[in-house]
């Protein structure tokens, strides 16, 4: 029987060095603060154990204020995914050339992730009350963006379109791969059998993409869900949305109440562990579709 060299029995601990950086940021960035929104929703203002923190998210305000956040996440998730997936299929199968497809692609890769204070103060700049779309349209065409369009970047519609923004890059980052795994011998073979373009993606291409697009959906949704600092810099205190009510509950003052703000959170994190767990379930299922 023969031993195995010191250098053999160190090779498998230094193969996992490389993770401890990455299990280190995860802990102290991801887990360790998850586990406190965790403990805190559980526990009153002196520590002990409570459910009126769970039980007093169905009371005032908060549950409209879940539906709201809700509704939004909806409509920009479905509007970035009916808006990101035709893009996409306009790159991958449309006559765009390279020299336009490799700025697009970098391009959604840094603008899936551009959100917060600069997110909101772009917008404000450009649909606010003088901002520059809203000035030349009233200045050039005499229409008034709130007046006859019943837009105002405060609102619902508002915050859903400044959504839009990472949104529809996230969907094309996400909906590409899926599009260029489509084998060119399932179209061939539906126009050998007669199939028009149309009854080939409605037949064909749509049910094979059918888990991809809608574990997108769901991921684009609990995307915009927890998405905290652009709907506070944007809309402050005049729509009533999950992340102003938890800022409002957490920020210190004598009126809040840090343990409900915390029992505000699990419920985002329980919603938006749901959507994730859909999305990747989803494309799990794309993937075996696609090999």
């Amino acid at each position: 029987m023969t031993n195995s060299s010191p250098a053999t029995r160190l090779h498998l601990p230094l193969t996992w060095l490389g993770l401890a950086p990455f299990a280190l940021f995860v802990t102290l960035f991801l887990v360790l603060p998850t586990m406190h929104i965790v403990i805190g929703a559980f526990q009153t203002r002196d520590g002990s154990f409570t459910l009126q923190n769970i039980i007093d998210l169905n009371s005032g305000t908060i549950p409209s204020s879940y539906w709201i956040s809700i509704k939004i996440s909806a409509a920009s998730a479905a509007l970035g995914s009916i808006i990101g997936f035709g893009m996409a299929v306009a790159v991958v199968f449309g006559a765009v050339p390279r020299w336009v497809r490799s700025p697009l692609m970098t391009f959604s890769g840094v603008a899936s992730n551009f959100a917060g204070v600069p997110l909101a103060f772009a917008f404000l700049a450009t649909f606010g009350p003088v901002g520059l779309v809203t000035v030349l349209l009233r200045q050039n065409f005499g229409i008034v963006l709130q007046r006859d369009l019943g837009f105002n970047i405060l609102s619902f519609w508002g915050l859903t379109v400044t959504y839009l923004f990472f949104q529809i890059p996230l969907m094309i980052l996400i909906i590409t791969p899926a599009l260029e795994g489509l084998r060119r011998e399932w179209r061939e073979a539906a126009q050998v059998l007669g199939a028009s373009t149309l009854q080939y993606w409605r037949m064909v291409a749509l049910p094979i993409l059918f888990p991809s697009l809608l574990g997108t959906f769901a991921l684009l949704f609990a995307n915009a869900f927890g998405a905290v600092a652009t709907a506070i810099a944007l809309t402050g205190s005049s729509l009533n949305i999950v992340p102003i009510q938890l800022f409002a509950q957490i920020r210190g003052d004598v009126l809040g109440n840090p343990n409900l703000g915390y029992a505000m959170a699990f419920g985002m994190i329980v919603v938006t562990a749901v959507a994730n767990v859909v999305y990747i379930w989803l494309r799990i299922r794309a993937e075996r579709w696609l090999k």
